[in-house]
């Protein structure tokens, strides 16, 4: 009997809990009023837009989800647009989307006056600031129908935490020429970056709990410039070593769109650059779309890409990635043997696909090389100009070099007399098969090179100790005449 009464007990208990859980994940769920159903017939539809005089655009689609889940989602929309009804829907005409948004933002203040958002600091800094004639701009910050609790009253346990109450939500960036920049933060992103361990006014200083400045760019470029400003106060070795670079120099020319820190490295996402070297290489697609299509599919690019290979040589091992130089001078295409040979003279990195690391010493012993090895030489003492002589490059392309192997050897050939047609002209087709470019004279290739290249170790050798062993000879004489 105990027992049955235990039963029913517990069961009387669960049907309790149930009953209670089932109000509360009621109460979670907000009915929106019928006004606000009226207005989302229309108002929840893609593509519903608003324009102004000047050409500006805003959308005026409301996710109903969304406003569902945000703070006003008691109000009705009339509360907010106190000129609109279910029975009126006046036509109003705006000059730019910055008057709108202005205008906007006044009905804000029927229900959160000054007194009361300036008890914060950040609200009370651009109360300072309006009075001196900056607008004020509620949506900027806090959204539109998409209104989310900032602070609650809690106490945040660091600046991060802070910051993305208001950052980590859907807010934009607008500037004086009608763009837009998110400045939504991703926590997840930010956990994974190099710099997790910084605080945000390390980068951003000027802001704080008690200071949110505004500031006025004209252009997104312009705001872009001026953040990547912030990175050598870290790292000022990486930023010195940019000033030398080709895009410092078109940068200080005048040329905008030349890439700085965050262009490459991102902002709240940075990770390691040495890490994931197809990521590296995708980065400078951005600038330089074409060149990076030629290189995805050459022998390199299709091992970075297709095999994942780690070992192939990126962007910034040729073009190095902080001082990079112009590869059209002269000094840069004579340093290329050199950046072939990091690569090409590895013997461990060549042993792991059958490669040969006498490339680099076959060309640094042939004609090329070593007249290459004596210009440099000269002109440093006797400031020659200069003058092109041939490298890796110039018979196996720069971007798009191709394997020496298999169908595409036929291709290479045929490229190759064109090339040596730029120096050597009126060159026949077999040109290239009178060079023994990088292989080892031997019996079945080139046997006369290799026959007379064995006489002479043996010729010169003999020669060589005969002409010591007469000098003895000569001695021994004239100590015994004597």
């Amino acid at each position: 009997m105990k027992v049955k009464k235990g039963i029913i007990a517990l069961l009387l208990l669960q049907f309790i809990a149930l009953a209670v859980f089932t109000d509360f994940a009621g109460a979670k769920e907000v009915a929106l009023s019928d006004e606000a159903l009226a207005c989302l017939d229309c108002h929840a539809k893609e593509g519903i837009l608003k324009k102004f005089q000047n050409g500006e655009t805003v959308t005026a689609r409301v996710d109903a989800g969304q406003f569902k889940a945000c703070v006003h989602n008691f109000l009705t929309c009339s509360d907010c647009h106190p000129e609109f009804s279910a029975d009126k829907h006046p036509s109003r005409r705006f000059r730019s989307l910055k008057q709108y948004q202005v205008m906007a933002s006044r009905v804000c203040r029927n229900c959160h006056p000054d007194d009361k958002i300036g008890q914060k600091p950040i609200h009370a800094s651009l109360i300072r600031g309006e009075k001196k004639g900056l607008p004020n701009i509620c949506t900027e910050c806090h959204g539109a129908h998409t209104v989310t609790p900032v602070s609650g009253g809690k106490t945040f346990v660091n600046e991060e935490n802070y910051c993305l109450s208001c950052h980590g939500y859907g807010l934009n960036m607008s500037f004086r020429n009608g763009e837009t920049v998110s400045v939504m933060i991703d926590r997840a992103a930010l956990e994974k970056s190099v710099h997790n361990n910084l605080s945000c006014s390390d980068c951003h200083y000027g802001f704080s709990s008690e200071e949110h400045p505004q500031r006025n760019f004209r252009t997104k470029r312009e705001y872009t410039l001026a953040s990547a400003e912030s990175c050598r106060r870290c790292h000022f070795d990486k930023y010195t070593k940019t000033m030398e670079s080709i895009h410092y120099s078109m940068l200080s020319q005048g040329n905008l769109k030349a890439p700085v820190c965050t262009d490459c490295h991102g902002a709240h996402s940075i990770a390691h650059g040495s890490k994931d070297r197809a990521v590296t290489t995708k980065r400078c697609q951005q600038c330089h779309p074409e060149i990076y299509n030629i290189y995805a599919n050459s022998v390199h690019g299709k091992a970075l890409f297709d095999e994942h290979n780690q070992d192939v040589p990126i962007c910034i091992d040729c073009h190095k990635a902080h001082d990079i130089e112009n590869p059209l001078m002269m000094e840069y295409h004579e340093m290329i043997p050199e950046m072939c040979g990091n690569c090409h003279a590895n013997k461990a990195v060549m042993d792991k696909y059958g490669l040969s690391i006498d490339v680099v010493k076959t060309y640094l012993s042939d004609f090329h090389g070593v007249t290459l090895s004596f210009y440099k030489k000269q002109r440093g003492s006797l400031y020659k100009p200069s003058r092109p002589i041939a490298v890796c490059i110039d018979c196996h392309g720069t971007h798009n070099i191709s394997s020496t192997r298999g169908t595409e050897a036929a291709i290479l050939k045929i490229n190759l007399v064109k090339r040596c047609r730029q120096c050597h002209q009126n060159a026949p087709k077999d040109f290239p098969d009178a060079w023994l470019s990088h292989y080892e004279p031997n019996i079945k290739s080139a046997p006369l090179v290799f026959i007379v290249n064995l006489l002479y170790k043996i010729f010169i050798p003999v020669m060589v100790i005969g002409f010591f062993l007469q000098i003895l000879l000569h001695i021994w004489r004239y100590a015994m005449d004597r």
